[in-house]
């Protein structure tokens, strides 16, 4: 069965009690408060209860190194760097 849950699609077997569907529910997203978390299926495996959990895709910075420093963009060097980075050799 399908239900939402604090904007949370969450799968949970047929016959679950939604008390106990709320609490493995309100686990995760205390364990997880950082992630932005869109999906969690409940299944019961025998005596115990497995949580899985997905999270909305997050948007990065790519970093890469340019004249021995770690760099998200070019917006902070100075005129100096900029000339290094563009006239450097790159190698494929």
């Amino acid at each position: 069965m399908e239900t939402l849950y604090k904007d949370i699609i969450v799968s949970y077997p047929i016959g679950m009690d939604m008390k106990h569907v709320e609490i493995y529910c309100e686990e995760v997203i205390m364990k997880h408060e950082d992630k932005n978390i869109t999906h969690l299926e409940i299944v019961e495996d025998g005596e115990y209860v497995d949580v899985k959990w997905s999270t909305a895709a997050q948007n990065f910075d790519r970093i890469r190194r340019i004249t021995g420093y770690l760099v998200g963009t070019l917006d902070r060097f100075n005129d100096g760097k900029r000339s290094e980075e563009r006239d450097r050799v790159h190698h494929s």
